[in-house]
């Protein structure tokens, strides 16, 4: 089922299929089973079986996106919060005063959005409500229990429930601090940071794990389908960061995955399997498998700009990308 290039990498890369996205690729994802990319010109991409559609969202850029099973949540210039459930017109769930900075997706229809210092959270019975962070809101997180949401900003992560009166609670850390993710088992917080490194907090006692090291800045993360790993971009290699024992990553060396000489610029961990794939700022995309570090080439380095986007279908049987200059594509993997 595979091929072997003249670099040694089994090869998957005639099972791609090549997308004209046309523009920045901000996120992709699957909804309602066809390949969605969600475009820094305003529009979202849907490859469908009767050919491309391109379903126009934002009036100028489209600034932030995130991507759930069935869902995807974007934020744009117009400071408008769109929700897309299919390549239909999207609804309206939000907005701000001011351009969009972040947006997460929540459970039950749930979803969170910034501007500048204001941060908004609409839950799914369509009650918003808000609260003014530090500085400026990064990164957005809701936790995997509960409806609370993590806000990265300038020194550390607000810890806010929206239900409730009383304020957020503060994770402190000097820094800015730019993304943010809750562990699957809601047992630790992490962010990316301005500087080359990642921060994080034990839930339990605020106990902090600084993971640093990284030659570039950390601008993709991802948890591996049984929740023990976080890999990471910003390195040769995808660093991925052991969280499988009380302590975390607390002393602890990470594992490094597909080395090459360009930086990892994007990272999405299979849902089901022990593998994840990695993009690089060279164009080339590679699955690595955890257990023994195997390799195969879905796509070879390119002359075109760095991947942008990336991201696996709910079952794990298809691979979407995107690149900064409006390269794309869908990976189909081989039965079995």
């Amino acid at each position: 089922m595979s091929l072997t290039t003249e670099a040694g990498y089994p090869s998957l890369t005639d099972r791609m299929t090549p997308v004209d996205a046309g523009a920045f690729v901000i996120a992709a994802t699957f909804l309602g089973g066809a390949p969605a990319f969600a475009l820094g010109d305003g529009a979202v991409l849907f490859v469908t079986g009767e050919g491309d559609l391109r379903v126009p969202a934002h009036d100028g850029g489209l600034l932030a996106a995130a991507a759930a099973p069935g869902v995807l949540v974007t934020g744009g210039d117009d400071g408008r919060i769109l929700r897309f459930q299919g390549a239909s017109p999207p609804e309206t769930v939000g907005e701000a005063k001011g351009w969009i900075d972040a947006v997460a997706i929540g459970p039950d229809g749930a979803a969170a959005w910034s501007s500048g210092k204001r941060v908004f959270a609409r839950d799914g019975k369509g009650v918003v409500k808000s609260f003014e962070a530090p500085s400026s809101a990064r990164g957005l997180a809701f936790a995997p229990k509960g409806y609370q949401i993590a806000v990265a900003h300038y020194g550390g992560v607000s810890l806010w429930f929206p239900r409730v009166e009383s304020p957020a609670k503060t994770l402190p850390w000097k820094g800015s601090h730019i993304d943010v993710t809750f562990a699957p088992d809601g047992r630790f917080v992490v962010t990316t940071m301005q500087e080359s490194a990642l921060h994080g907090w034990r839930l339990s006692d605020g106990g902090h794990m600084r993971m640093s090291g990284y030659p570039g800045k950390v601008k993709s993360l991802d948890w591996t389908a049984d929740g023990k790993w976080l890999a990471s971009s910003g390195a040769d290699a995808a660093i991925l960061w052991p969280f499988q024992s009380k302590d975390g990553p607390m002393g602890k060396a990470p594992k490094e995955l597909g080395i090459r000489p360009s930086r990892v610029a994007r990272v999405a961990a299979h849902p089901k399997a022990a593998v994840v794939a990695l993009a690089y700022e060279d164009g080339c995309i590679l699955l690595a498998r955890l257990t023994d570090g195997a390799e195969l080439l879905a796509r070879p380095a390119s002359r075109g700009g760095t991947v942008t986007a990336l991201a696996w279908d709910p079952s794990g049987a298809r691979l979407a990308f995107g690149t900064e200059d409006g390269a794309a594509g869908v990976l189909a993997l081989p039965e079995g």
